[in-house]
This record gives C-alpha cells, sequence and structure tokens, in this order.
C-alpha cells in the first residue's frame, strides 16, 4: 500500500529545497570533511571555546597567561643571546628581558606563579664570550 501525502502538503521545506538545490550546483563540494562526521571527543568535557582552540591551532598560535608568555620570551631571549653578533646585543637583549622580569615580580600578572628571577647580565656576557672564543 502506497501514502499518498495529503494535498496541499509539500514535505520537501523551502530550506530543504535551498539545500538540495546548492548540493545539486555543487556548492558544497569544496568544503572539507564533505560526508564525514565533525570529529568528536566522546570521553572529553564539553568546552564552549572548542572552536576557538582548534582555529588558534590551525593557525600556529597559543595563547598563554602573562607569566607563562614571560617564561617563554626568556627562553627565546636567552637562546637569541647565546647567537648574538656580539657581547654588547647579547647584554642588551638579557637587560631588557631583566626588566620585564623586575616589573613582573613587582607587579606580578594573572596565572601561574612566574618562577623567573632576574638574570646574570656578566654571566651571559662571559657564557657568550667562551661560546664565542676563537
Amino acid at each position: 500500500m502506497t501514502e499518498r501525502k495529503p494535498p496541499g502538503v509539500s514535505f520537501e521545506s523551502w530550506i530543504d529545497r535551498q539545500i538540495r538545490e546548492a548540493e545539486e550546483r555543487g556548492d558544497f563540494a569544496a568544503l572539507p570533511g564533505r560526508g564525514q562526521p565533525l570529529p568528536d571527543d566522546a570521553n572529553a568535557a564539553y568546552d564552549e571555546l572548542w572552536w576557538v582552540k582548534r582555529k588558534l591551532a590551525r593557525e600556529g598560535m597559543s595563547v598563554l597567561s602573562p607569566t607563562l608568555a614571560l617564561r617563554k620570551e626568556a627562553e627565546d631571549v636567552l637562546a637569541a643571546a647565546a647567537d648574538a653578533p656580539s657581547e654588547r646585543v647579547a647584554r642588551r637583549l638579557v637587560t631588557e628581558l631583566n626588566e620585564k622580569i623586575s616589573e613582573a615580580l613587582r607587579r606580578p600578572p594573572p596565572g601561574p606563579p612566574l618562577g623567573l628571577r632576574p638574570y646574570d647580565v656578566d654571566e651571559v656576557a662571559r657564557e657568550w664570550r667562551d661560546r664565542h672564543a676563537g
């Protein structure tokens, strides 16, 4: 037995028709993940900002608290000081870093503890000289 739809009732809504016509035109063909479900971690707690975090990761960006950002900057500056073209440049880099660390110690920013103290500029300069001797 075949079912008949009542007269004047359309089973395809306006929205359904728009989607069907767009698919027929190929408007959705270039979308990533076509025909696949969105990735989902059933064991993870719901996070309202999941899409922001995924976008940041895809773009190679991260959001760190000010203290963690300063720790990362300290690592980068010490590496840059070791490879600096001159001892004077190495000293300048560490002096500028020390100013930021001192300010963060005076006025602790939000986030985990800083865990840094100003570096000994003379020690960094000595290490630079030892590394670049000869």
